[in-house]
Parts: C-alpha cells; structure tokens; sequence
C-alpha cells in the first residue's frame, strides 16, 4: 500500500495531480483541503493521529509533504518518506522552511526528496529497496532538527 499525506494546512495539488492514476496496488490519501481527488484511492481529508501512525505502518511507502511531524512519524515507524516540500510560491506555505528541511534530510539519506513532485511516479517505483532498511535518525541529527524547529518558532512572523 502506498500512503500519500499532505499534512492539515493549505491545499497541496502538485503532490496530489503527481500521483499515479493506474497504481497498481492500494493507494491510501489523506488530502486535507485540496480539491484533487486521485482515481481509485481511499481518500480521507484528515485523519487522527492514532489513523496516521497505523497507516504509516501498514505502508510500502509514505509520501509526505516536508513537515517535521510527519516526516518523524513515518521514520519513527520504520518508513524513509519520500518528500514533496511545500513551496511559497505556489500557495502551499507561508515561506519555503520545508526546502531547507527536506534537502537536510535528504543529504543525510533520512528522506528522498522529490522537489518536482514529478519525480514521485519514479521513486514510488524504485521504493521497496528504500522502505527495507530504514535508518534512524542520529542523536546528533536530532539535537540540530531540535534546534532548527525551536529557531523557526521563536522568528518573528
């Protein structure tokens, strides 16, 4: 099963419209308020986080957008997410932060970023090597993520 999440703020139709039409296994979506529907998929607009952290599990593959909380449940439960980060210029966020985490991760092999949604179909195939052996984040990583995360909080909007 391949679980796609875009978190619970602004719509997020470039991550939706990537997915493929003709999956060829369970394609599970929560869209939040994004007026896409993929084809075929059970689609939820919001879950719990209980609903998430199950679906997570039961996944092949996770497909987030770049939120620090989904993207430390997905890994937190075994799963390096494919993420699609949220783009300022297109509505999707007020500034572009989730780049800036997304390829951070991704330098160190927590994440594979798709910043062309795009590029998704691609690594949804090449993903069953991916999910198999996860990595856990280092204390090292953690404490900078930490850091990162109570800096953005604490800047002036």
């Amino acid at each position: 099963m391949i679980f796609v999440t875009i978190g619970t703020s602004e719509p997020f139709d470039r991550l939706i419209a990537a997915l493929p039409d003709d999956a060829s296994e369970e394609l599970v979506v929560q869209c939040g308020q994004s007026s896409m529907r993929p084809a075929g998929a059970e689609v939820h607009e919001y879950l719990s986080y209980d609903e998430l952290v199950t679906l997570v599990r039961r996944a092949r593959v996770v497909v987030c957008h770049a939120g620090v909380g989904t993207i430390l449940t997905a890994l937190a439960n075994g799963r390096r997410p494919i993420v699609v980060p949220r783009l300022a210029r297109h509505g999707e966020a007020v500034d572009d932060h989730q780049v800036a985490l997304a390829r951070r991760l991704a330098d160190v092999g927590l994440v594979l970023l798709a910043e062309d949604p795009s590029l998704v179909p691609q690594l949804l195939a090449d993903a069953d090597a991916v999910v198999a052996e996860a990595p856990r984040p280092a204390p090292a990583l953690l404490a900078e993520l930490s850091s990162f995360v109570a800096n953005a909080v604490r800047r002036p909007a």
